[in-house]
C-alpha cells in the first residue's frame, strides 16, 4: 500500500519540499499506525529542510513532528494498556514522518483528541505542549504566583506557554515584534506584552516587576539575549533555552549568576527516548488535557494549507508573520 508524503528533495529554500510517494510504514512493538488528517508545522521542520537539524537514528527522514488522525492498527497490548483502540482519534508527537498520509508513532507518545477539538486543532498540540511542559514546568519548575517571561510570545511555543502558565496560576510577560502581536498575546491572557523593537525589554521587565525581575524566562533566541536575560531574573530565577535563533555564542555576567543564585538550563526534545516523552505525555493527560476540555486552554491556529502546499507553509513560518500554529491538512 502506498501513501503520499512531503519529501525534502535537497537542502534549501521552501521550494525543495515536494509531494512524494512511499510505502505505508508498519507499526512495530509499542507502536501504532495513524491515518493522518493533519500535520503540525514547526520551526525544527524548517531547520531540517535547511540541513541544520539531523534526523535521529531510526527516525523517518520525512519531516514533521506532530500529527492527528485515526488509529488504523498497532501493538494491541500496548494500545490496550494506554486505553487506545483502532478507530480512536489521537494526536501524537513523533521523531519524524509527520508530513505523510500515514505515520507510525510510539503508543506512549499518543494522546486522545480532547473533546470538541477537530483534527487540525489536535495536530497543533503535541510539539509545543510537550516542549512547554518539559521546559517551563519540569525543568524550570514554574509555580503559581511566579512570573514567566516568554521571548517570542506570538510563536506556536509562545501562545502555548502563555495559556499553560496562566492556567497554572502564573503571571506572564511576553516579548513580540509588532504591536499587533502584542494585542494578540494580551487577548490570549498575557499580563504584559513588550514590543522589543520599540522598547528595551530589560528595562520594561524591571519596571513591570518593581525592579524585582521575573522567576522564569523561556528563551528561543539565545545569542546576545542571554546576558540581558540574566539581568531580568530575580533571585533564584531560572532561564531555560530551547532554541538558538540568535546564535549559539553567549556572554554573561557570571557574578550575577552567583549573587542571584540563578539556574541556566536548556534542552532539545526530539532525540530524547520514548520513556522520557511518555512521562511528559502522562503529565499532559493528567494536568493539561482537563484544561483543554474545560476551554481554559485553546489551540491557536493561524493558517492551514493543503499538504501539497507545504512550501508555502514553510515560507509563512520563516516570514514570522504568524500568531500561533500553522497546520497541513491531508
Amino acid at each position: 500500500m502506498r501513501m503520499q508524503t512531503i519529501d525534502i528533495t535537497q537542502y534549501g529554500a521552501p521550494e525543495v519540499l515536494q509531494l512524494g510517494e512511499r510505502d505505508v510504514p508498519q507499526a512495530g512493538a509499542g507502536e501504532l499506525l495513524i491515518r493522518v488528517a493533519a500535520s503540525g508545522v514547526n520551526r525544527p521542520d524548517v531547520l531540517q529542510r535547511k540541513g541544520n537539524y539531523p534526523v535521529p537514528p531510526g527516525a523517518s527522514d520525512v519531516p514533521g513532528l506532530e500529527v492527528a488522525g485515526e488509529v488504523v492498527s498497532g501493538d494491541a497490548a500496548a494500545m490496550a494498556a494506554a486505553g487506545l483502540a483502532v478507530g480512536d482519534r489521537v494526536c501524537a508527537l513523533v521523531a519524524g514522518g509527520g508530513y505523510a498520509q500515514f505515520c507510525v508513532a510510539p503508543v506512549a507518545q499518543c494522546l486522545p483528541v480532547p473533546d470538541g477539538l477537530d483534527d487540525v486543532q489536535a495536530a497543533s498540540l503535541p510539539e509545543t505542549f510537550f516542549t512547554v511542559w518539559s521546559n517551563v514546568f519540569d525543568r524550570a519548575r514554574l509555580q503559581a504566583g511566579e512570573t514567566l517571561l516568554i521571548q517570542g510570545g506570538s510563536s506556536g511555543i509562545g501562545v502555548t506557554a502563555i495559556q499553560l502558565a496562566k492556567a497554572a496560576g502564573a503571571q506572564v510577560i511576553v516579548t513580540v515584534g509588532t504591536d499587533e502581536k502584542a494585542q494578540a498575546c494580551l487577548a490570549l491572557g498575557a499580563d504584559h506584552a513588550i514590543n522589543y523593537k520599540s522598547q528595551d525589554f530589560v528595562e520594561e521587565v524591571k519596571r513591570l516587576t518593581d525592579g524585582q525581575g521575573v522567576d522564569v524566562i523561556l528563551d528561543m533566541v539565545a545569542g546576545d539575549y542571554v546576558a540581558r536575560e540574566i539581568e531580568c531574573l530575580r533571585e533564584d530565577g531560572r532561564l531555560v533555552i530551547i532554541a538558538v535563533q540568535g546564535g549559539v555564542a553567549s556572554q554573561l555576567n557570571a557574578g550575577l549568576v552567583l549573587r542571584k543564585r540563578l539556574t541556566v538550563t536548556g534542552s532539545t526534545l526530539r532525540p530524547r527516548p520514548v520513556a522520557f516523552k511518555a512521562a511528559i505525555a502522562q503529565a499532559l493527560r493528567a494536568q493539561v488535557w482537563p484544561w483543554l476540555q474545560a476551554g481554559l486552554v485553546k489551540p491557536v491556529i493561524f493558517k492551514t494549507f493543503p499538504a501539497a502546499e507545504a512550501a508555502q507553509a514553510h515560507a509563512l513560518m520563516e516570514s514570522n508573520a504568524h500568531v500561533g500554529k500553522i497546520v497541513l491538512t491531508w
